[in-house]
């Protein structure tokens, strides 16, 4: 199963920050299981709602030039209240360092003005091509694949 967990970018500032929304509802197929009866969206789910929105960030900064973007390191992370459906969890990430291959971030979400989650964290960015000059195609392809999600994502931002 493949979450995308950004529903749509708001804002975005290459270099800077970027706001977006994600709308829970009561169909993502994990809130089956937490909890029945109460569901609420996990916290690690809040967590990679900070990290795709950073990703999407660092990609626009760097005009999609890697082909993977992976969590490397999350610290003083801090949950809130909690994320039912029907809410719409706003995310907010600011870059704040760069340093070979990786980018920190400081992140929040929140929900009808109230944090449910904040963090920060550090992302790490490659290409499969620098580990296997074989796999060059795949990059591209991948590359492709993110600068149309991203379109999509963005909507009238892009026009």
């Amino acid at each position: 199963m493949r979450f995308h967990l950004l529903d749509r970018i708001l804002e975005c500032e290459p270099g800077k920050r970027l706001r977006g929304a994600k709308r829970l509802s009561r169909a993502e197929d994990y809130l089956n299981d937490h909890f029945p009866g109460f569901p609420i969206m996990p916290g690690v789910m809040q967590l990679q709602s900070l990290v795709e929105a950073a990703s999407w960030l660092l990609r626009a900064t760097d005009d999609f030039q890697h082909a993977v973007v992976v969590l490397r390191e999350v610290k003083n992370i801090k949950f809130g209240s909690v994320m039912q459906p029907g809410r719409t969890l706003d995310v907010s990430v600011e870059l704040t360092a760069r340093h070979a291959g990786k980018a920190t971030f400081k992140g929040r979400g929140e929900a009808e003005g109230t944090q449910t989650v904040s963090a920060q964290f550090t992302l790490a960015h490659y290409n499969l091509a620098d580990r296997n000059p074989a796999f060059r195609d795949r990059d591209e392809r991948l590359i492709a694949h993110l600068r149309s999600w991203h379109t999509v994502l963005r909507g009238d931002l892009h026009s």
